[in-house]
């Protein structure tokens, strides 16, 4: 990928749940890569997107590592961030799930993956199963692990 936002048009992202926990918990490469999308989304006014289906998955994975008090912080900050949280109606739920059965993702994952496709956005992620769902799916790559 070239720049984080075209000339012209200007690109979409979601962001995977493992985007919004590694920019929460400071790891290094991917804080910097989002704060980047952030900063331009600021800027450009329009927003990054993220499922309320993977929103649920950093609250409850900031609790369980962190704590409560740390999850309900992360809800706080997200709260002032360029961060459109879409809601899950039926039909997104169906498409969604219709995305796991076809492609093997994990269920969260999978919401991740339609929001993405119904916004036609790059999906922000480190998760390397998103592959699968080959040219269907444009893929802004995370680093898995940071050392």
């Amino acid at each position: 990928m070239t720049g984080a936002f075209s000339r012209g048009r200007t690109r979409r992202y979601v962001l995977d749940a493992n985007a919004l926990i590694g920019f929460f918990e400071d790891r290094r490469i991917v804080a910097e890569k989002v704060r980047h999308l952030l900063g331009h989304a600021l800027r450009l006014d329009v927003p990054l997107f993220m499922s309320a289906i993977n929103w649920g998955e950093v609250f409850y994975i900031a609790w369980r590592r962190h704590g409560e008090v740390r999850a309900h912080e992360s809800e706080a900050k997200l709260q002032q961030l360029p961060i459109a949280v879409i809601a899950v109606d039926r039909e997104r739920a169906t498409r969604a799930a219709a995305l796991k059965q076809k492609h093997a993702l994990g269920y969260a994952d999978a919401f991740a993956a339609e929001l993405a496709i119904e916004q036609s956005a790059w999906l922000v992620t480190a998760d390397p199963e998103f592959e699968k769902l080959g040219e269907a799916l444009s893929v802004y790559s995370l680093p898995r692990h940071e050392k």
